[in-house]
């Protein structure tokens, strides 16, 4: 059974007879059936009864239906009614918006807004770098997503997106104090999100594309690139492939290699897969193998795209054939962004000696971490579950407060590898299981955007 987590969280409110024992059984109850007890708060107390809330972590709904009926299943009790708490966090959107000035009297009206508010206009339309220090337009990002692929659920469509791109925009503010806002398309053709996203950009100082489906989201990224002159970031892309080099130079420095010497087997040639192809052949000449649906990536594989095109360009220097299986053997790293379950102990235990896995598909990795442990000297995944997550939150809030501080115009892969190396870097004694540092660890927004920054005036 999965490990109860607090994504799926519970209340439910209980009344159950007074007894010395009563906070023991509910629990007993809850634990009988797989639940995790996280607070117990008395709400009513009176002679013959007393009404509590249990909150408890949970897997699923039929989970939920569970521990109702075990709780129901104890003389005298009964549960009135059971919250979703997630749902209550989310419950009239996570965002708001605060004003920066005060607006007290007439004579603060008169400057934030008209009469006086003209004058800062003019100004703009006559010197419109200008707009970068008298506008929201200093430190504000547009999160961007047509729905097309959000999370790992597939195309839900823009208004499903929403929670997802406000709960980026708070993770923007709570980690680098970048104001983020959720801009979500409600289409999924390419030529009319570029034309969008071109005309709303005089407000932002950055754009961040999120949960578009590849290939669009390549060509997408590109023509934005070199339509706009503020930074074009595609979180899925490069955030993922920032912190996993971080993670991975982290995991040599444990097991005593360098990435060089190192053949590497990346699962999965989309979004992400392809940006950490970019970025570690941007760093190193490795022999990467890339594997997707269809087994190895290779130059002379028919109906190969555009992408996979680039990518067989960029990887698998001996023209390499098979499945992925064929890859593992002897491979010293593995770095999956694809799919779960799709290797077991036998594929592992034939990789090279102090083998790193980075199993990243969410909520199931691609292989079973508890089994990678016994073959491999380092194991990473996506969940915050095990030991070592893989999370892009290490990256974008530091990434886009430096672009935004340099007032960069554009994001090169030179500002991608300062980031990942400064992430890295935070960790100054890494171990198994220790190569990236906590998403609360204070240092690292300010060290990445510092490394961003020094690579933006180089």
């Amino acid at each position: 059974m999965p490990i109860p987590g607090p994504g799926y969280a519970i209340t439910a409110r209980v009344e159950a007879p007074a007894s010395a024992s009563a906070a023991g059984d509910l629990a007993l109850a809850v634990g009988r059936v797989g639940g995790v007890v996280t607070a117990f708060d008395v709400v009513e107390a009176a002679t013959g009864h007393v009404v509590v809330d249990l909150s408890c972590n949970v897997v699923n709904e039929t989970h939920v239906s569970a521990i109702t009926a075990a709780l129901e299943a104890l003389d005298g009790v009964r549960v009135r009614k059971v919250s979703d708490r997630t749902f209550l966090v989310h419950l009239g959107g996570k965002l708001e918006v605060q004003s920066k000035v005060s607006l007290r009297n007439r004579d603060d009206l008169s400057r934030a807004y008209t009469p006086g508010v003209a004058r800062v206009c003019r100004a703009i339309a006559a010197h419109p770098a200008d707009a970068r220090r008298l506008t929201i337009k200093r430190n504000t990002v547009a999160v961007v997503s047509d729905g097309s692929a959000v999370l790992g659920l597939g195309n839900l469509g823009a208004a499903a997106a929403m929670p997802v791109m406000e709960g980026k925009a708070a993770l923007f503010k709570r980690f680098a104090g970048v104001d983020a806002w959720p801009v979500c398309l409600d289409t999924q053709d390419t030529e009319e999100i570029i034309r969008t996203v071109q005309v709303i950009a005089p407000a932002y100082g950055g754009i961040n594309l999120e949960d578009i489906a590849a290939p669009r989201c390549f060509e997408i990224e590109r023509r934005l690139r070199a339509l706009l002159d503020i930074p074009v970031f595609h979180d899925d892309q490069h955030g993922t492939a920032v912190v996993v080099l971080g993670a991975l130079r982290n995991a040599l420095r444990v097991v005593g290699k360098k990435l060089a010497d190192c053949r590497i087997v990346i699962c999965g040639a989309g979004a992400a897969g392809s940006a950490i192809i970019r970025l570690l052949t941007a760093e190193s000449t490795a022999d990467i193998l890339a594997v997707d649906v269809d087994g190895i990536v290779h130059r002379d594989r028919p109906g190969l795209d555009e992408n996979l095109r680039s990518i067989a360009a960029r990887t698998n220097i001996h023209n390499r054939r098979g499945a992925l299986a064929d890859a593992l053997v002897g491979a010293d790293v593995f770095i999956g962004v694809s799919a779960p379950n799709l290797f077991g102990a036998a594929e592992a235990a034939g990789m090279a000696e102090n083998a790193i896995i980075f199993a990243l598909a969410n909520p199931e990795p691609e292989i079973d971490p508890m089994i990678a442990h016994q073959h491999a000297a380092v194991v990473a995944t996506g969940r915050s579950d095990y030991p070592n997550q893989i999370n892009n939150v290490l990256a974008f809030p530091g990434v886009f407060r430096g672009l935004l501080d340099a007032q960069a115009c554009d994001i090169t892969d030179a500002m991608l590898l300062a980031a990942s190396a400064a992430i890295a870097d935070v960790v100054a004694e890494p171990n198994p299981s220790f190569i990236v540092p906590s998403v609360f660890d204070a240092a690292v927004v300010p060290a990445v955007a510092a490394a961003v920054r020094t690579a933006a005036s180089a």
